[in-house]
């Protein structure tokens, strides 16, 4: 998705074209652990191993890998301290603030709405 440009100025990227790089951010924000992550570190600052145990059932690879592609888009702040042992804090930044407020709006309605949810999925069987 890093080749295709962004459009011209006055012209609005269109997540619903296929080259779109906002799909690649979309993506990143609206996966499992994507969105987890930015629910987990609104308003504060967590460990690696803080987070992992937050999310609880994410492996280290998933983290990592997900933690860089929110890192990447400039929503997860990484801070690695000069320590023995060395430890990394993560954070979101002031874009990763307003995503994750965003994603904590859907979060809420969906936790507002489980039990009806839940009966559709009842009654379906």
């Amino acid at each position: 998705m890093k080749d295709f440009p962004l459009p011209p100025p006055g012209v609005r990227p269109n997540v619903l074209h296929p080259k779109c790089p906002s799909r690649g951010i979309l993506q990143h924000l609206t996966s499992r652990w994507g969105a987890l992550i930015l629910v987990a570190l609104a308003g504060r600052t967590l460990r690696f191993s803080q987070l992992r145990r937050a999310l609880g059932d994410v492996s280290e690879r998933m983290l990592a890998q997900t933690l860089q592609g929110l890192e990447s888009d400039g929503m997860v702040r990484r801070v690695a301290h000069d320590v023995v042992p060395p430890h990394v804090d993560y954070s979101l930044t002031e874009i990763g603030e307003e995503a994750a407020a965003h994603v904590r709006a859907l979060a809420d309605w969906v936790e507002g709405r489980l039990p009806e949810i839940m009966a559709h999925r009842g009654a379906g069987r």
